[in-house]
Order: structure tokens, then C-alpha cells, then sequence
């Protein structure tokens, strides 16, 4: 899958909740991940991180959002149950995203929201835990920009094997020819 993306947490006041965040996206294959403006003690996050994902991923704390750097192209998508956010199952990821999602007590700030290059919601009636979260929308990530066989109309798996990937033209040379196929690529 091309491209890379990291989840982070703001405000959270549980290690135990950022344990599971960390361990979530780890297993999930994010880049980095990060926290701004944590209360919570930062270093008991290894009863619930069992898979150590701090030693194989990096992992930022910054006390504010205006500390937060980014990787150049890489676009900020708040999670929050928010009326105007796009719903996950109707949302394109971006090729480079950072993915946050709010404290374990109320939502997002406001400056997140601000900051924010868009917002999704996951279609459930009410709040869920933050690791559950995390995990349905890189889940969402990885089935809607990764590569699958089609679904079948029948219940169960595919009935044929993936075919292999098709080689094109170069980017460059796709780009010349359809300057629309670059941003999908």
C-alpha cells in the first residue's frame, strides 16, 4: 500500500487507553504516532502496549497543538461524532494522513477542528473507546486503499484468487498524459 499514516490521541488522561492507541496502530502498520497536550502519565502505557510498539515506531508528545509538526503533504483527519463530518464508510483517505482522535471525557477542541483538513465520524449512535476507534478507521484505511479481491455476492471469501497487479506507463509519464491520474496515484 502506498503512502503512510499515523494515529495520534489529544488530551488523553488514561495510559492504559494510550497503550491500546499505540499497540492499535502498530499492529496496523502506522509510521509514527503521537499525542498532544497528554495528562496522562506516559510511562505506565506498556500494561496495555504489549506489543512495544514505542521501540518500533516513533512516537511524539507535544503539550500543544501549535507544537504538532506534521510531514509535508501529510493531511490531518480529525475522528470526532460531529455533525458535519464526512461518515467513514464515504470518506477517501488521503495517501499521507495523520488521524486523531479526542480525549476519553468529551471530544476534539475546538483548535483541532480548526486545524483539521477533514472530519469523519464513524456511524455509531454514541461515543466508543479510543482504541476501538482507532482501529475501525485504519481498518476502513487498509480496506478502501489497499489491495483485495472484490467481495462476492454470496456469502464467504472470494471465489477467485486476487489477480496479479497491472504495470502501467511511469508516474511521470501517467502525469503528462492525464494530469487527473496524479492525485489518485
Amino acid at each position: 500500500m502506498r503512502g503512510y499514516f499515523a494515529l495520534g490521541v489529544e488530551g488523553i488522561s488514561k495510559p492504559r487507553n494510550l497503550g491500546a492507541v499505540l499497540r492499535t496502530a502498530h499492529a496496523f502498520g502506522a509510521s509514527f504516532t503521537f499525542a498532544v497536550a497528554p495528562v496522562a502519565d506516559l510511562d505506565p502505557v506498556s500494561t496495555t502496549d504489549t506489543s512495544d510498539a514505542a521501540s518500533s515506531i516513533p512516537f511524539y508528545a507535544v503539550p500543544a497543538l501549535d507544537r504538532l509538526m506534521l510531514p509535508k503533504g501529510c493531511r490531518l483527519v480529525a475522528v470526532e461524532l460531529h455533525d458535519q463530518a464526512v461518515e467513514l464508510p464515504s470518506f477517501r483517505h488521503p495517501l499521507k494522513a495523520a488521524y486523531i482522535l479526542g480525549p476519553e471525557q468529551g471530544g476534539l477542541s475546538p483548535a483541532v477542528m480548526d486545524r483539521a483538513d477533514f472530519v469523519v465520524r464513524i456511524p455509531t449512535r454514541f461515543s466508543i473507546n479510543l482504541s476501538l476507534a482507532g482501529a475501525l478507521v485504519l481498518y476502513d484505511r487498509m480496506i478502501s486503499r489497499g489491495r483485495f479481491a472484490d467481495r462476492p455476492v454470496a456469502p464467504g471469501g472470494p471465489a477467485e484468487p486476487l489477480a496479479p497487479p497491472v504495470r502501467g506507463l511511469p508516474r511521470y509519464l501517467r502525469r503528462r498524459l492525464d494530469p487527473a491520474v496524479a492525485e489518485e496515484v
